[in-house]
């Protein structure tokens, strides 16, 4: 029984920390991106739609 109680609390610290880099490699290119707006005084990013149309992007 505490074989699989460990097992359990490992799994979830496994999924957890897989989750927590994940979440901060996604802030770290949206810092980045904001960072690079910031020096060349844009207002946005623009990315280009599946119809053709660029957009702002939304994080």
């Amino acid at each position: 029984m505490p074989i699989f109680l460990f097992g359990l609390v490992g799994a979830a610290a496994y999924f957890g920390y897989r989750q927590l880099q994940q979440e901060t490699a996604r802030v770290i290119e949206r810092n980045r991106r904001s960072e690079a707006e910031h020096r060349t005084g844009a207002h946005g990013t623009l990315e280009r739609g599946a119809d053709g149309v660029y957009r702002l992007r939304r994080d």
